[in-house]
Parts: C-alpha cells; structure tokens; sequence
C-alpha cells in the first residue's frame, strides 16, 4: 500500500511527540517543588471557575478511551490479536478512571453529612490534563497499534506478562486505596488520617499502585513512549504525594505517623 501525505505527517509527528513527553517531565517537577495544583486538599481560590469532581474526572480522562478506539482501527496491527492484548491494561485503568471512579465520587457526594460541601475542581486544571490525555493517549494507541514491531509471540513473553503482574498489581493498589479515602471522606466531618495496609507505611498508596501500574506498562509494551509516561507520572505524582504528606503532617501534628513516607515505601 502507498504511503499516503497523511503517513507522511504523522511518522514525522510521532518521534516530535515522544520527544515533547520526556521534555515536560521536568518541565513539571520543576514547577511542583513550589507550587501545588489547587484541587482535593490543596483547593484554594484565584483559580477561576471549577465544576464538579465527578463530572471534571469523566471529563477530562474519556480522550484516553475514545481517542483510542478512533486511532486503534487506523494502525496496521489493527488486525493482530495481540494489539488489543496490549492495549488492555491502558484501555482497564482508563475504562474505571472515567466512568466508575467519577460515578463513585458522585455516589459520595449524595451520602456525605449535609452541609459538608466538597471543593471544586478548577477548570484550568482540568483542561491542561484533557489535552495532556490526548497527548499521550495518541503516543501510547499510536506506538502499540501502528509503529510497534513485537514478535508474534510476544505476548507470552517474559517482558509482557512481568509486566502485566505489576501492572495488575498496581492497579489493585490504586483501587483499594482510592476506595479507603472515598470511604473516609463519605464519613462526613472533614479529613481523618487514613489507616490501614499501605497507609501504616506511605501518605499516598493511591499515588503509589498509579505509578506501579505504568512502570509495568513500560514493561509489557517495552516502549519508549510508556518509559515516558511512567517517566511523567512520576514527575507529577511525586511531588504532590509529598505536597499530601506534608499537608497531613501538619494537619494532624500530634497523631500522624512520623514513620510514613510519601509515596515509596521506605524511600520516598
């Protein structure tokens, strides 16, 4: 088949692309050494209009679902079972993150003590992660259905189904805790110091499973584009675990585990 102009621009897009991705790593560390995006905890006004949690979240994830079902159809692998093998795990957290996590927040919301109104989410903040989302979504949907050259067996592989088992372990993590902290704000009273599991050890177990599950998707797709990802994840989570950490410490100066770290156990 001939390569058609439209070919042409996107393999010279792609690598301009990845490249942008490991340029923004620290181009957001950097920043969030100082400054905290203003939502959750670190809410705070002079950040313009906000909406809804749940609607911001359903929002500002769904790219990473339908964008790839538009891309998925125009790679060349679209054919090959193990494309849609591979794009699983990306498809799994991203199918909970937009429709199932948003309509739990939402059930939240319903059941909290009257009067205990949660903070909004700001705009601005959600739009710069709608577009992140599809920055990445067309890097991770792009490399797995089109420029990817696994073997016909890779899916049985060592590198895939390692990766996959810390994938799906990460995403557990992430789940169990996110479901502990809903759990612990449905409570109603203000914030409580989470206990319990991972939380004896690190501030944010969440944040943690989230991480985990993108170094494993690096693994499983052993691409330069989920490196990058789990790269940027890093660079985004890390500092706000530690912005949560600090804000628990002083928060709760006389009860808080002085022992918990951040995000890492023992580490971080």
């Amino acid at each position: 088949m001939a390569a058609t102009p439209g070919d042409s621009f996107d393999s010279s897009l792609y690598p301009r692309a990845l490249f942008s991705l490991y340029l923004i790593c620290p181009l957001t560390v950097l920043p969030l050494q100082l400054l905290q995006a203003p939502y959750g905890k670190h809410s705070r006004n002079g950040w313009g209009p906000s909406l809804s949690p749940p609607l911001v979240w359903f929002l500002m994830e769904s790219p990473t679902l339908w964008l790839t079902l538009i891309l998925l159809p125009q790679g060349r692998h679209f054919h090959n079972p193990q494309t849609l093998a591979l794009l699983s795990p990306f498809l799994f957290h991203y199918l909970h993150r937009t429709c199932i996590f948003p309509l739990r927040l939402l059930h939240r919301q319903k059941t909290v003590i009257s009067g205990q109104k949660s903070p909004g989410f700001p705009f601005i903040i959600a739009l710069m992660a709608f577009v992140f989302n599809l920055f990445n979504t067309y890097l991770q949907a792009r490399w797995v259905s089109h420029y990817s050259d696994y073997g016909p067996n890779w899916c049985i592989g060592l590198r895939f189904n390692g990766g996959l088992l810390v994938f799906i372990t990460g995403l557990v993590i992430n789940i169990w805790a996110d479901s502990k902290l809903i759990a612990l704000k449905g409570e109603g009273g203000g914030y409580k110091i989470p206990r319990g599991g991972l939380f004896e050890v690190i501030s944010c177990p969440n944040y943690f499973g989230e991480a985990l599950e993108w170094l494993g998707w690096a693994i499983l797709t052993w691409s330069w584009a989920g490196l990058g990802f789990f790269l940027y994840t890093m660079a985004n989570l890390g500092p706000r675990a530690r912005a949560h950490h600090d804000w628990y410490l002083k928060k709760f100066a006389d009860d808080y585990p002085k022992s918990r770290k951040a995000m890492i156990p023992f580490v971080y």
